[in-house]
Order: structure tokens, then sequence, then C-alpha cells
């Protein structure tokens, strides 16, 4: 199988947050989609290793920021490349709040859906949430972020190593999954998070 013929698929980018207690959190997804119109649902898939994903499990519901073409590097690294288990990722921030009490982007967002969650099903490394849309509100006129816009606008490209060091490993930065290997397939794929090897970074040996 040609995973790259996967790549082809069409995404959106979206900040997916949730709140259970007095606990809050936020992380970046892009595994979205309307299944249904009456009424209206969506599915989302999430990583089972966020913690975003245990809120959302715990509380039922949650808000999907449809972040848009403005967006900047910092807000997906911010939400993307660290885990609400180690950080506060909304302390400091003010954010508003949807009819859940949830909050989500009130900027850098074309909109937002609030949702409840009606089913869900374990995928393995990502529980799928189906969920019924209970509001919804356009943030501005921006158009919405794809994923193909975010690789290739707005995600750092790697820059080239002028050091002459081995590598002896490649690290995802979206989970830290270790492959050993001085070269990483090209078409390999995070077995945690399932993100491709364009989420990798070298080890260099010390």
């Amino acid at each position: 199988m040609d995973k790259k013929a996967l790549y082809n698929l069409s995404y959106g980018v979206f900040m997916l947050s949730t709140k259970s207690g007095d606990k809050a959190n936020g992380c970046i997804t892009n595994t979205c989609m309307q299944v249904a119109n009456s009424p209206t649902r969506v599915a989302i898939s999430v990583i089972n290793t966020n913690y975003t994903c245990d809120l959302i499990k715990e509380s039922g519901v949650f808000a999907l920021s449809i972040l848009d073409e403005t967006v900047n590097f910092f807000t997906i690294k911010h939400f993307g490349f660290q885990s609400g288990r180690d950080v506060d990722k909304l302390k400091d921030m003010t954010l508003p709040t949807d009819v859940n009490g949830i909050p989500y982007m009130g900027w850098q967002a074309c909109a937002v859906i609030s949702c409840k969650v009606v089913d869900s099903q374990e995928l393995g490394s990502h529980t799928l949430f189906i969920a019924e849309v209970v509001d919804a509100k356009l943030l501005s006129e921006n158009a919405p972020l794809t994923y193909a816009d975010y690789q290739t606008k707005v995600k750092p490209q790697p820059e080239t190593k002028a050091e002459d060091k081995k590598i002896v490993g490649w690290r995802c930065k979206i989970c830290g999954y270790v492959y050993e290997g001085s070269e990483l397939p090209a078409d390999f794929s995070c077995p945690l998070c399932g993100h491709d090897a364009s989420d990798f970074e070298p080890i260099y040996e010390n």
C-alpha cells in the first residue's frame, strides 16, 4: 500500500478544546467532518494519548475552533506541540467561551462549532467521537486553513544542518516516539500518533 496516496485526502486544521470540572485543555487536530444533517452531527478522531481526549471522555462536550489563513506557527506550536498534562495551555489567556462554557479561539479562527458527544468508538491509536452540533458561530470572513496550506505555508521548513554529525534516530515532534536508525523511510507514519515523516526531527549522536 502506498500511504502517500492518503496524503491527498483534504483536511482542515482545528483547535479542539474541552472542559471537565475545573480542567480545560485544547489541542490541534486535522480530523473532523460533518456526517449528518438532521440532526447536524460531526465526527472527530482524537489521539488517545492526548489529554484533551481524556477530558472529552469525561465531559462529553467540546468546541472546535476552525483555524483560518491568518494563523501563525506559534499558535499551532502552543496547542499542538506540548501536552496539557505537563503545562496549562490556557493559563494567562483570555478566551471567549461557548454555550457549554468551553473556551475557544477568539482569533486566527473563522468559526467555532460547539458539540455534544452522542457516541464514540475506540480505533486503536485514536478514539472516534460522533457529536451533535448544539451551536455554531462565524468569527471572521477569512478562509479556513487547510492541512496542505499548513504544511507549505505555516509549518517551518527544515533547515540544512551545517554540522557534520551522524544521525542515529528520528523523533516525532507530536508525541515523542523515537525511530531508531539513520534513515527514516519517506512513507513512514508514527505508530503512536499517526503523523507522517514530515513531523519527525533527526536525533544526532553526542
